[in-house]
C-alpha cells in the first residue's frame, strides 16, 4: 500500500510538473506563445525596422532602410489558428503574412497578406482583408486602439476575425503548403502585444 501511495505521489508530481512546464512555455491548450509582454520571442528579420519592447509591446515606428520590414517565424505552419493583439496609429501600414512560399521573400504574391492598413488607397483590400484574395466591405478601422486578429487557415479555407467580427471567409488554393508567417512593419507606429499560434 505504501509503495502504491509513493508511486501515485510520483505520478501526481510528474503530471503537475508537466502541466507547469507547458503553461510556462505558453503551450496550454495547444496554443504556442511566440510573443508576449515579457518576451519578444525568436524571429528571423527580413528588412530592418527599429523593433523594441516598450511598455509590454513590441514596437516599431521607423524603417532602417528602404525595404519594408518583417519578423518571420522560425517554423513553418500549414493548418493553424493565429491570435494576435496589435495597436497601430492612423499612418500605419502593417499586416500578418501567412503560409509564405519563401522565408526570405515576403509579400502579397508569395504569402497570404492579412492587412492592417486603414489608409490604403484602395480600401477594398485594407484592414480586415486578405490582399488580392478576400475583399472587405465596409473596411473596419484599427487605428488608436488595441485590436485582436484571429486568423484560421485550414486547407483552402481562410477565415479572418477582427475584434470578434468576421471580415473575410474565403476558399483559395494559391498557397496550400506549409510556410512561415510574418509580422510586417511598413510605416506609422505598429505594436504587437501578444502573438500565439495553434497548429490544427
Amino acid at each position: 500500500m505504501k509503495r502504491f501511495s509513493m508511486l501515485a505521489a510520483v505520478l501526481l508530481v510528474g503530471a503537475a510538473t508537466g502541466l507547469f512546464t507547458k503553461m510556462a512555455s505558453g503551450q496550454e491548450g495547444g496554443w504556442v506563445t511566440l510573443l508576449d509582454a515579457n518576451n519578444k520571442g525568436e524571429w528571423n528579420e527580413v528588412g530592418k525596422a527599429n523593433w523594441t519592447m516598450k511598455d509590454g509591446a513590441l514596437t516599431a515606428d521607423k524603417l532602417e532602410g528602404k525595404d519594408l520590414a518583417y519578423l518571420v517565424s522560425k517554423n513553418a505552419y500549414k493548418d493553424f489558428q493565429i491570435r494576435a493583439e496589435f495597436w497601430v496609429d492612423e499612418e500605419a501600414n502593417s499586416g500578418i503574412f501567412i503560409r509564405c512560399d519563401d522565408p526570405q521573400k515576403i509579400g502579397s504574391k508569395t504569402c497570404y497578406e492579412v492587412n492592417i492598413f486603414d489608409k490604403r488607397p484602395d480600401p477594398t483590400y485594407g484592414t480586415g482583408a486578405i490582399v488580392d484574395v478576400a475583399k472587405v466591405d465596409p473596411m473596419p478601422k484599427a487605428a488608436g486602439k488595441w485590436n485582436t486578429y484571429e486568423i484560421t487557415a485550414q486547407g483552402p479555407h481562410l477565415v479572418v476575425v477582427l475584434n470578434g467580427q468576421k471580415t473575410a471567409d474565403v476558399q483559395d488554393s494559391t498557397h496550400l503548403n506549409a510556410g512561415p508567417f510574418a509580422l510586417q512593419y511598413g510605416s506609422g507606429v505598429v505594436k504587437f502585444r501578444k502573438v500565439q499560434i495553434k497548429p490544427l
